[in-house]
């Protein structure tokens, strides 16, 4: 019997667990911090002595980048010239 371990994401979660929860891509998340997203909002630096760098890595707030994604505009419906 395998033992099934089911957990729930936290406020702040890391690049990796936000591509898991969401399905965005890297280049997605990289894009959306550079353009609209706000360091201390969406996203911010972090380290172990609480003065972070440029560099630091970087943690992401869930449910305001999950409001983000329901801000989204409906796409478009384009026509395909043939």
């Amino acid at each position: 019997m395998e033992n099934l371990i089911q957990l729930t994401p936290n406020k702040w979660v890391s690049e990796a667990v936000l591509t898991t929860v969401t399905g965005m891509t890297k280049h997605m998340i990289q894009h959306a911090r550079r353009s609209t997203w706000l360091e201390g909002k969406e996203y911010r630096h972090v380290a172990p002595d609480l003065s972070p760098k440029e560099n630091s890595p970087i943690m992401y707030c869930l449910p305001e980048i999950n409001k983000w994604i329901e801000k989204q505009r409906p796409a478009i419906r384009r026509r395909i010239s043939a």
